[in-house]
């Protein structure tokens, strides 16, 4: 028997790519597909968004790409993280594309320099000679285009005067946020992640923004027991019941990914959202029921109106990091793919 299940709805991820196409009105589209797309599955994920529009499709190292390349052989994979001279080599067998922050250009691969125009990260401060043959794009990187609009427009207007006398490369800025609501962002191309996903980039519920959140997790009730007044469950005893109260048991804990401070948020038992209480342990998690249930009463982790969001803030994170470190491991959950 399966702990818990873990099912990625492709339809969904297609319409958000067609959302997101809507958004950047004429630019291109690229997919980042880096922490196996966002805990989603990197290859379902990228098969999906070519066949959606996507352009092409990002990764954050060298052997991210060369695992897509094999089912990709003629998708446009660009590698955004630095890459050591022995992946250098790999990268051009594979006809995979870099990003470098330095003047020092690899000779035979296709190559996108960044700027830092206020990460604070990777880039260049300035262009300080006109890029060899091998530069195909011009790119950056917003820091706060789920926050702060005025930082996000002088980024994108220093970016935009830093690349002006090189309209002929792609000149690509917008991540998720600014391909949603920022037109001065879009350039040539956007590279977009969190919301191919359906996961808000503003915290927020996705579908103010036209998104529909990919996946569902789903796991069942393994014991219900009545805990009398005074009675405790979990590490610690953070859960005193009042009263008579009854709880489930779920065989799910923080090794899956149902993080240890998730304790306060709610999932959704036999149809109704019930509260996690006590400590989460590294293989179970308590709810607190309103009455005796059935074993085997489904519950649901995320999905189905429980949004990753809405567990982010009781975490104090973001949805990116709850995505991604959902543990779907075959021998914790079982995982399965609605095309």
């Amino acid at each position: 028997m399966y702990r818990s299940e873990i099912a990625v709805d492709l339809a969904a991820l297609r319409r958000n790519c067609a959302t997101l196409l809507r958004a950047l009105n004429g630019a291109e589209l690229w997919a980042v597909v880096k922490a196996n797309g966002y805990g989603h599955g990197a290859g379902d994920a990228a098969g999906a968004a070519l066949n959606a529009g996507a352009a092409a499709l990002c990764v954050a190292t060298v052997p991210e790409g060369l695992v897509l390349r094999r089912d990709q052989p003629a998708a446009r994979i660009v590698v955004m993280g630095p890459a050591t001279n022995r992946e250098i080599g790999q990268a051009r067998d594979a006809r995979l594309e870099l990003v470098v922050s330095g003047d020092d250009i690899p000779p035979g691969v296709r190559v996108h320099v960044k700027l830092d125009t206020g990460m604070g990260r990777w880039g260049l401060t300035e262009l300080t000679s006109s890029p060899s043959l091998e530069v195909v794009g011009l790119m950056s990187h917003l820091a706060t285009a789920d926050s702060d609009a005025a930082y996000t427009e002088w980024q994108v207007e220093r970016f935009r005067t830093a690349t002006s006398a090189y309209t002929h490369l792609t000149r690509h800025i917008a991540n998720s946020a600014g391909a949603l609501r920022y037109p001065s962002a879009r350039f040539d191309a956007a590279r977009c992640g969190i919301a191919l996903y359906g996961i808000s980039p503003f915290g927020t519920d996705p579908a103010e923004d036209g998104l529909e959140p990919v996946l569902t997790w789903t796991s069942q009730l393994a014991l219900v027991k009545l805990l009398r007044a005074g009675q405790s469950t979990g590490y610690g005893r953070e859960f005193v019941a009042e009263r008579d109260t009854w709880i489930g048991i779920v065989p799910v804990g923080y090794a899956d990914g149902f993080r240890r401070d998730l304790s306060g948020t709610q999932v959704r038992v036999g149809g109704e959202l019930r509260r996690v209480i006590g400590r989460v342990s590294m293989d179970a998690l308590a709810v607190e029921l309103e009455n005796e249930l059935p074993v085997a009463t489904p519950v649901v982790l995320i999905g189905r109106g429980v949004l990753i969001e809405d567990h982010a803030r009781v975490a104090g994170t973001i949805g990116y990091e709850i995505a991604t470190g959902i543990n779907s491991d075959p021998t914790r959950a079982r995982r399965v793919v609605l095309s």
